[in-house]
């Protein structure tokens, strides 16, 4: 009786991953629409208010600190623990190397490199943007203030904007980014969007972070998400240059290297035996001539063994005594004796 193996989940899986295409032709690259222009330019425009709104010590500071003197994470002790591991979800190694590896086997699946060198030029821009603007800034955090009510800029710090908020909004939203089809890219910024700020809460939540730094990490964040699309021709002629550099790179090791052939001068005596040397050592000198089959090696055999009746044998055939003048070798036939009696 044959009975058919049950299909797994694990066996639907990879059906369904061998029947997506290879470079999928309905995936587009996105452009600089009007649209995401005047979002950009909305997003600068609260990233320039935020940090007007901090440097000159408004009712956002006055904020920053009611947030600091209620303790949040005094008022939800139960919570503390399950934060602790929420808040990785913001921090630049972890998140950049899950993303990379979803995004690298993308790139394998569909035969390209703009997935990762999307990620690469986001997190590259994240670095120069936001930690320009911490050092610019100098703010302290929430631990570390001096002043009561004071924005606490231009001392030194690193705080301002939140790192981990920008970090959170562009590692998961550039996963919403380059997503195939429209319903996937919403439900990826929505989850991206959810992410993040939770992520930011969570910062305010420890202590960590002023609120102000959570609202300017959000807009950093955003900001590099909506201008990527200028950052396209870029990315597309760095991976052109990189298919290039392996084209040429596998062209060079399947070339074969042709082998010197060490020639006499001109007028230079042959030497003896020139002409009676293997192909392998000393190629033809003259066209038409037949090159010799190489050498047998003296401790292979010549051909196929010999079965044992016809071998040589080893030892001498004859008699092993000395020869003697008066006697007769036994190969040699003696003379007939004369029979005696009757």
């Amino acid at each position: 009786m044959r009975t058919e193996r049950t299909l797994t989940r694990l066996d639907r899986v990879f059906a369904r991953l061998d029947r997506e295409p290879q470079r999928p032709a309905h995936i587009d690259v996105p452009r600089m629409s009007r649209h995401r222009v005047v979002l950009f330019s909305s997003t600068l425009a609260f990233y320039l208010a935020i940090v007007w709104a901090v440097v000159t010590t408004s009712w956002l500071v006055r904020l920053d600190w009611q947030v600091m003197f209620f303790r949040p994470y005094q008022q939800w002790p139960q919570i503390h623990a399950f934060l602790d591991y929420y808040v990785v979800l913001g921090q630049r190694g972890p998140t950049a190397v899950m993303v990379a590896a979803w995004l690298g086997w993308r790139s394998w699946r569909q035969h390209t490199l703009r997935p990762l060198l999307t990620l690469a030029a986001s997190l590259l821009l994240l670095n120069v943007t936001v930690g320009a603007a911490k050092l610019g800034m100098g703010r302290l955090g929430p631990h570390y203030a001096t002043v009561i009510g004071s924005n606490e800029m231009g001392l030194g710090g690193d705080i301002f904007p939140s790192g981990h908020t920008a970090n959170a909004v562009v590692t998961w939203g550039i996963l919403a980014y380059l997503a195939s089809t429209p319903q996937a890219r919403r439900w990826l910024s929505a989850l991206s969007a959810v992410t993040s700020l939770g992520v930011g809460l969570t910062t305010v939540y420890l202590g960590t972070h002023w609120l102000s730094d959570v609202l300017l990490g959000w807009a950093a964040g955003l900001l590099i998400l909506l201008a990527l699309p200028w950052f396209e021709p870029l990315i597309a002629g760095a991976e052109a240059a990189l298919f290039e550099l392996r084209d040429r790179l596998r062209d060079r090791r399947g070339r074969v290297a042709p082998v010197p052939v060490p020639t006499a001068p001109a007028g230079a005596p042959v030497p003896l035996g020139a002409h009676t040397r293997a192909p392998e050592e000393a190629p033809a000198a003259c066209e038409g001539v037949t090159p010799r089959a190489p050498r047998t090696p003296i401790y292979l055999a010549p051909g196929p063994h010999a079965t044992r009746s016809e071998r040589t044998p080893v030892t001498p055939v004859g008699s092993r005594r000395p020869p003697h003048a008066d006697r007769v070798a036994r190969a040699t036939p003696s003379a007939a004796r004369p029979l005696t009696g009757n």
